[in-house]
């Protein structure tokens, strides 16, 4: 469903209607924030008439493809470095926040009850954990008796600014997966079957007993996948709600972020969900269609306004609103078209 709702939406169907199929918005990318974006672009086009065609191709395909110029936007969950974006020319903003989250599919078992550390999971992933019972697992959770069934690790097949947020958890809570494997959008993966997108990786989890896989938390919600605590920063077990999730980004300084790459993974606080991320947004700082450049802009200046309720529906957290109103600084600073600035 979520795939559904994620991928082309809003396309203009009726003939005749070339100018309002002409102010449509083309953006590809990540699918962490694909069923807030999918939202936003029902309500959007019923306001304005003006729809969205948004591919949920992963965070890779979606720098890609800005970087094609073959959408006017892209989408990812990996932030890009200042020296990256100068190198193409782009600029980068965030939308909203969420929390990357492990799920598994073990019988008897609450949402919730499961409790797994960094370490533990970086040592699933990398196959030195093989079966539920394993004594680091049960030490963990000693009120619960875990079956001796074989697990089956779930990753990302394709690149993924999801598995970037994931990955780099995981190197900096266990120094052999950092040093083996490392964190990115797209690494060797030691073991396991690769899902295409957060709904692949879901899909594989729900029909594989003994799996355990990691997808943003909303795909968990829709697919009813059990998910695990986690021990955070605080050394809690906390389970991964909005409310954690915006523990996790209070203490965040957009403020003093270059190009705004900021991290939001293993942040203090007794209640912080440990893998929480910013998703983000990519346009070029100079573009050469009027229209397009205000476009983009609009619609995400619209979300802004009058998207935090379907967000908050989907647990994701809006950003604060002087956050936003820095965004909107930023926009008029940075973003121009052949006439000049593209925003307001």
């Amino acid at each position: 469903m979520l795939k559904q709702l994620a991928v082309a939406i809003g396309a203009t169907l009726l003939a005749g209607v070339g100018v309002a199929a002409a102010a449509d918005i083309t953006g590809a990318g990540a699918t962490f924030p694909a069923p807030v974006y999918a939202k936003w672009a029902e309500a959007y086009k019923a306001q304005t008439g003006v729809g969205l065609n948004y591919q949920a191709i992963g965070s890779g395909g979606g720098i890609k493809q800005i970087k094609a110029k073959t959408v006017e936007f892209g989408a990812s969950d990996k932030p890009l470095t200042q020296e990256d974006l100068a190198g193409a020319g782009l600029y980068q903003f965030p939308t909203v926040i969420g929390g990357v989250v492990p799920v598994f599919n073990v019988g008897g078992l609450q949402p919730g009850q499961l409790r797994l550390t960094g370490e533990v999971l970086a040592d699933i992933y990398l196959g030195k954990i093989t079966k539920w019972n394993d004594p680091a697992i049960a030490k963990l959770n000693p009120a619960v008796r875990m079956p001796a069934l074989p697990i089956t690790v779930v990753h990302r097949s394709d690149g993924s600014g999801t598995s970037f947020l994931f990955t780099t958890y995981l190197s900096w809570s266990n120094p052999t997966w950092k040093a083996k494997v490392g964190g990115s959008d797209s690494v060797q993966w030691p073991i396991g079957l690769g899902g295409k997108g957060n709904d692949g990786v879901s899909a594989f989890v729900k029909q594989t007993p003994g799996s355990i896989g990691y997808v943003e938390y909303a795909y968990a919600k829709q697919n009813r996948l059990n998910y695990a605590s986690m021990q955070n920063n605080a050394g809690q077990f906390v389970a991964p709600t909005a409310a954690n999730f915006a523990a996790a980004a209070a203490g965040a300084d957009w403020a003093h972020a270059p190009g705004n790459y900021l991290l939001l993974l293993n942040q203090p606080g007794a209640k912080a969900w440990p893998i929480t991320g910013a998703t983000f947004i990519l346009v070029y700082r100079q573009q050469s269609n009027e229209a397009s450049c205000k476009g983009v802009l609009k619609f995400f200046d619209w979300g802004y306004k009058n998207g935090d309720p379907a967000a908050v529906q989907l647990d994701y957290v809006p950003l604060p609103a002087q956050v936003k109103a820095s965004m909107r600084k930023q926009w008029a600073a940075n973003v121009r078209g052949p006439q000049g600035p593209c925003y307001p």
